[in-house]
């Protein structure tokens, strides 16, 4: 067991990253390159909907689509299947022995969000997955049935309360991130100009805000489901940006956060070439 364990030590210690060698670090930023292109779209997608124009949910399955109807796409997301799964490792990695630079509970905490980011990055690759094989077709499971199958379970009002408790936890984790820039400390950006660095922070900083919000509304979404005992409040991130949508300052404001969603899909290309963690 301390074979491998020192032998990862070492490549994460003489790699760039905490990236467990050099091939999963090339591919773990192509993920996030893929990462950033779908929420690109995505905050395309919401864009449309903030302004009547229908077209696929902007959530990343729509995008997904999307991007599959392109020319190319499917190859693009064919290579981006392997760079998702790829940083998807290299996050487990930099939450079991990374984040040298950091200690105690900010080092904790980096390696949890490491872990969520890892089941992100993972969760995309089997939609893209599913997307790719067929499996994935328009009567697709839903978060109402998900949710409704829930409801079903003995203590189902209770697991779906705590995983709306989850869902407003890391909407919570991710507003201190955005707040306190802590991200920056995950990019080696030294050698960049003045100019350069505050661009990635502000779009850091907006796009964690803004992807904030839709995750605590989905979050909302199923705590009112869970108190109700009504699958119908439920949903996903697309339920999620047409319910703010409909709110008084309306499409302005899903205008707003699709501008946020567009912020951290560009701040996922910098990170894609500055990332350490």
């Amino acid at each position: 067991m301390a074979g491998p364990l020192a032998r990862l030590r070492r490549l994460v210690r003489e790699g760039r990253s905490d990236a467990p060698g050099q091939v999963v670090d090339g591919l773990g930023r192509i993920g996030l390159v893929g990462y950033g292109v779908v929420h690109l779209v995505v905050a395309w997608l919401a864009l449309q909907v903030a302004f009547g124009v229908p077209d696929a949910p902007p959530d990343a399955a729509g995008a997904v689509g999307t991007i599959a109807r392109t020319p190319g796409g499917v190859f693009a997301l064919a290579v981006a299947v392997v760079g998702l799964v790829a940083f998807a490792v290299w996050q487990v990695t930099a939450a079991a022995i990374g984040f040298r630079w950091v200690h105690g509970n900010e080092r904790m905490r980096k390696r949890v969000g490491a872990i969520a980011k890892s089941i992100a990055m993972s969760g995309l690759a089997g939609i893209v997955i599913e997307y790719l094989t067929g499996i994935r077709t328009a009567n697709g499971t839903t978060v109402q049935q998900l949710a409704a199958h829930v409801l079903e379970l003995p203590a189902g009002r209770v697991l779906l309360g705590l995983a709306a408790v989850v869902l407003i936890g890391i909407a919570a984790a991710m507003t201190y991130t955005g707040v306190r820039r802590t991200f920056m400390g995950d990019l080696d950006v030294r050698r960049l100009a003045p100019g350069v660095r505050n661009a990635i922070e502000v779009v850091g900083v907006v796009g964690h805000l803004a992807r904030a919000l839709a995750i605590g509304v989905v979050g909302g979404l199923a705590a009112a489901a869970a108190l109700s005992a009504d699958p119908g409040w439920a949903g996903g991130l697309d339920t999620a940006l047409r319910a703010l949508g409909s709110t008084g300052v309306g499409s302005w404001l899903l205008a707003v956060v699709a501008a946020g969603f567009a912020a951290f899909g560009l701040f996922c290309m910098a990170d894609a070439a500055t990332r350490r963690a």
